[in-house]
């Protein structure tokens, strides 16, 4: 996974890295599932202010957002681009290759000569091995994170070693929304379930990533920073883990 730095979107936090520079603490994500928006990313960027955009290589959507950026008119020294490779080009030049051929079909300088390196879907194994076989320790484990997902041991291994700990999915596929616990929490804040799960997430100190196609749920998500949950509720909502992963990997290998 390589990153570049840029700003945060309207009252969007960042969280410091070891390399030296700041990710903002919520970014837009994008997939090879569902679809993608051109004019939804657009309006991320020129109306919401998110300065944060997730994509991989895997996803096809690389040359896409190059046109979308360039739309908005957001310079790019002001974003913070992430894309992510795969296994496929482990090793020194394949990776330097990839990253480079992600790095022209993005419209960006920088990302081959990446600033900031990160990993994804790696567990405490997987990291402890890098370690054995690297010298430079990543700066962001991205994994799957949301109230029925919750590997806090993971996340605390991360902050030992200075990772900071990137959650995607953080809707639980749309799962989360329908829970009748966190709507009950969405009417007491008098806010949506997506914004009660994303700022519970965020206030969880982890850089979080909704994806969405749709204008308006992007407005909405991006709405998280002119509130805090109540100590008691972020407890209520901790309690819901129940180790139920909904993205299910062959690679890395995970438990489950």
């Amino acid at each position: 996974m390589a990153a570049a730095e840029g700003g945060g979107a309207r009252g969007c936090p960042a969280v410091p890295l070891a390399s030296g520079r700041s990710i903002p603490v919520l970014g837009l994500g994008t997939s090879h599932q569902g679809g993608y928006s051109h004019d939804a990313v657009v309006h991320a960027l020129q109306k919401c202010g998110i300065r944060h955009i997730d994509t991989a290589k895997r996803y096809g959507c690389e040359s896409l957002l190059q046109k979308a950026i360039k739309e908005s008119g957001v310079k790019r020294e002001d974003l913070w681009i992430t894309t992510k490779l795969w296994h496929s080009d482990y090793g020194y030049e394949n990776t330097k290759k990839a990253c480079l051929e992600s790095c022209e079909r993005l419209g960006v300088e920088y990302l081959g000569l990446c600033r900031s390196i990160g990993v994804s879907n790696f567990l405490t194994s997987h990291l402890e091995q890098l370690k054995e076989d690297c010298v430079v320790t990543p700066h962001v484990n991205q994994v799957e994170y949301h109230p029925f997902q919750r590997p806090q041991e993971l996340v605390d291994y991360c902050r030992s070693r200075d990772i900071v700990f990137e959650g995607y999915c953080p809707l639980a596929k749309g799962e989360a929304l329908t829970h009748p616990s966190i709507i009950q929490l969405a009417k007491k804040y008098g806010r949506t379930p997506a914004q009660i799960c994303i700022r519970w997430s965020i206030q969880n100190g982890i850089v979080t990533i909704p994806k969405s196609t749709k204008a308006e749920r992007i407005q909405e998500n991006c709405k998280v920073f002119d509130f805090n949950l109540r100590e008691e509720d972020m407890e209520f909502l901790n309690a819901m883990n129940i180790n139920r992963k909904l993205i299910h990997l062959t690679y890395p290998l995970w438990k489950g």
